[in-house]
């Protein structure tokens, strides 16, 4: 559990040391607003602004300080935003992934409060005596005891109990409301302003989403689109007015207010954004949802609006997103996501936005480098508090008028904990989030054994392995193969931790004990690209070209967007094609197989099709032709067609383990 408080008098001991060393204060503070907005898109943002479509953030472009905001691998939310908070990577700060395991039941549980091993803003200012406020943020239930208010993460999935999309029946509560906000009578106070999805008015939906009036009345189900959108905008209006109050009624030195559904409807309907040409199932669902996310952006100015007219001239206003995100972007193998949706976190990008607005801020003014985190050491200076030793980032100084201080002490970690037992689980919600997170594609299958911490809560093994990535970026590699050899320990064949294993040895220079952990990983999973990949890196560095140019071309024929393999094989051999064109006849039907891919991608099928039947007419023995024509025939809804093309590539390739898994699947659905 994380040190979550300390007596004030420690902490004021603490720092008047410090400045005990010759150093001078900070300057006089004034208040703080920090704004997340999940997943908002720079490029995106610059795109609409040149339309003039988002007043308020040209507002603060022309009036305030602003740039990109570079983030970190891997890009998930929790890990993010509690390094947003913390001033610390997930190395420091413990989580790893939206999910952990409870080790009293075993079972897989939201990310929590229990997990962060160090103290977040609200915790450092606090114990400095400002009044804090916390809404919606990221891993902040159980809410932690500080001076001011925590609207904790969990309160947005509340009004889904006893009676789902339109909340709760009078007189019955489905779970308790005590542990979801410090101090727990605020939840009582708030009530008011949470919004559930069922009440959302059709005239509130209208700019949205074009949907009748039997679709507005379907059952919530977070598998459904409607329903999740509308979570998503009932959230996102909860928090923002419950987020509103408490500045103008608290009055805190700090407040933190974290919007979810700008990340949400990119995740739905983010391939819809300005798509064009599309046809079939993705035609009627840009019927449906093609402004959506667009919408999603100019509610976000809406509220930045909102967000602008409560500042008073003390304030500083500091606005960020996690990451950007890449919108109008089909995916490359529709069948692969037969619903249409996004898929985890391929479509994230490196940038999220970084705007600062109000007290002290320069005009007009711009911020080049800036990293995720950097926003903890900037808070606390803008508070009057020095930032510490063990926060690696770097004080925003360019973008104010005058300076900020820039003594650091140590560290604020320790003292004691004023919350020393564990709450009681919050079940029913804790199952809302995590089917939350698997319809935006952020979670599937399930999880090993994790090693449980002081408080009974276990990273997951995705944080696992997200700590053990994170560990080799930083180059430490001897603390990366450990954890990857534990998770091996766990489970043996995953054939990803054998690969990730192999790339961790192979960056030590122990390319023979490499070898051995990729040929197991391809012996698992002969599908393993990043096997194949890996393992033609380490024969490309002991000389072997041959064997190196072998694998690059597996990994193209199992994995054709795998650009690593394709430039190692345009470097090595002049050519991209791992099987070779070797007539003009194939190379005519390699054209027309791309054109269907493209016509596929859109849901043009028919067009699709009829393009594969030239490309078959043109070269009969080309396999790419029935690879592609399954796809087509298996999102059409023809599975025997399917299995049918498949059967006749698998005569030309007959060692094709892409063609031969693909077929078992899709025999096993038939039979």
């Amino acid at each position: 559990m994380p040190t979550q408080h300390l007596r004030c008098a420690l902490a004021v001991s603490a720092i008047t040391l410090c400045l005990g060393c010759g150093t001078s204060p900070n300057p006089s503070s004034g208040r703080l607003l920090i704004l997340g907005l999940d997943g908002l898109d720079p490029q995106t943002i610059d795109l609409l602004m040149s339309e003039g479509q988002l007043p308020n953030f040209a507002k603060l472009r022309q009036e305030g300080a602003y740039g990109r905001l570079t983030s970190q691998k891997p890009l998930l939310s929790p890990i993010i935003w509690t390094t947003i908070a913390t001033g610390k990577g997930a190395n420091q700060h413990g989580i790893g992934h939206f999910t952990a395991t409870d080790t009293a039941t075993g079972e897989e549980i939201p990310t929590s409060s229990l997990q962060r091993k160090v103290k977040a803003l609200w915790n450092i200012a606090s114990e400095a005596n400002k009044k804090v406020a916390t809404i919606g943020w990221w891993a902040t239930w159980p809410p932690e005891e500080i001076n001011g208010h925590v609207v904790s993460d969990h309160v947005a999935y509340h009004f889904l109990f006893d009676n789902g999309l339109f909340g709760e029946v009078e007189g019955q509560s489905s779970t308790t409301d005590d542990n979801k906000t410090h101090p727990p009578e605020l939840f009582k106070a708030i009530q008011s302003k949470l919004r559930k999805p069922g009440d959302l008015t059709a005239t509130e939906l209208a700019p949205f989403v074009s949907l009748t009036d039997e679709e507005l009345a379907q059952p919530f189900d977070f598998d459904d689109d409607i329903g999740h959108f509308r979570w998503a905008l009932a959230t996102a209006k909860s928090y923002r007015d419950i987020g509103l109050d408490l500045w103008r009624t608290e009055k805190p030195d700090l407040e933190m207010l974290y919007i979810e559904g700008t990340d949400s409807s990119s995740h739905l309907f983010g391939h819809l954004f300005r798509a064009e040409g599309l046809g079939g199932e993705l035609a009627e669902q840009q019927k449906k949802f093609g402004s959506t996310t667009e919408q999603m952006y100019l509610f976000a100015d809406e509220l930045l609006g909102d967000v602008i007219a409560a500042l008073d001239d003390e304030t500083t206003l500091m606005v960020l997103s996690d990451h950007g995100f890449e919108l109008g972007k089909l995916h490359d193998d529709p069948s692969k996501t037969r619903d249409l949706r996004r898929v985890s976190e391929r479509f994230h990008r490196m940038e999220g936005i970084l705007y600062l607005y109000g007290n002290r801020v320069k005009t007009n003014a711009r911020i080049d480098g800036a990293s995720i985190l950097d926003i903890a050491p900037t808070a606390l200076a803008l508070l009057g508090l020095p930032a510490a030793q063990d926060m690696p980032g770097r004080i925003l100084t360019e973008a104010f008028s005058q300076p900020l201080g820039s003594h650091r002490v140590v560290s604020y970690e320790g003292g004691t904990s004023n919350n020393p037992s564990r709450p009681g689980a919050d079940t029913n919600i804790s199952q809302a989030q995590l089917d939350h997170l698997r319809s935006l594609g952020y979670l599937s299958g399930s999880s090993g054994t994790p090693t449980a911490g002081p408080s009974g809560i276990a990273g997951s093994d995705k944080g696992d392995r997200n700590l053990a990535a994170i560990a080799f970026a930083a180059g430490d590699y001897r603390e990366a193969a450990h954890i990857y050899r534990r998770l091996i320990e766990d489970d043996p064949d995953d054939a990803g931790l054998r690969t990730s294993l192999a790339g961790t040895l192979g960056a030590m220079g122990r390319y023979e004990d490499a070898l051995v952990y990729l040929n197991q990983a391809i012996e698992i999973d002969p599908l393993n690209a990043e096997a194949y990949h890996n393992r033609a890196v380490v024969m490309e560095r002991k000389g072997d070209m041959d064997s190196a140019i072998a694998d690059y071309g597996t990994v193209l024929r199992y994995a054709p967007q795998y650009e690593a393999s394709r430039q190692a094989l345009i470097r090595l051999t002049g050519r991209a094609d791992p099987r070779g064109v070797n007539t003009q006849a194939e190379a005519q039907a390699e054209a027309l197989v791309q054109q269907a891919s493209v016509a596929a991608q859109k849901a043009n099928y028919q067009q699709a099709m009829a393009l594969l039947d030239q490309a078959q007419a043109i070269a009969p023995k080309y396999a790419l032709t029935y690879q592609y024509r399954s796809n087509v025939a298996y999102l059409k809804g023809d599975v025997p067609a399917a299995i049918a093309a498949l059967v006749e590539g698998l005569k030309i390739e007959p060692d094709n383990a892409l063609f031969a898994t693909n077929l078992a699947r899709l025999r096993s659905t038939v039979n």
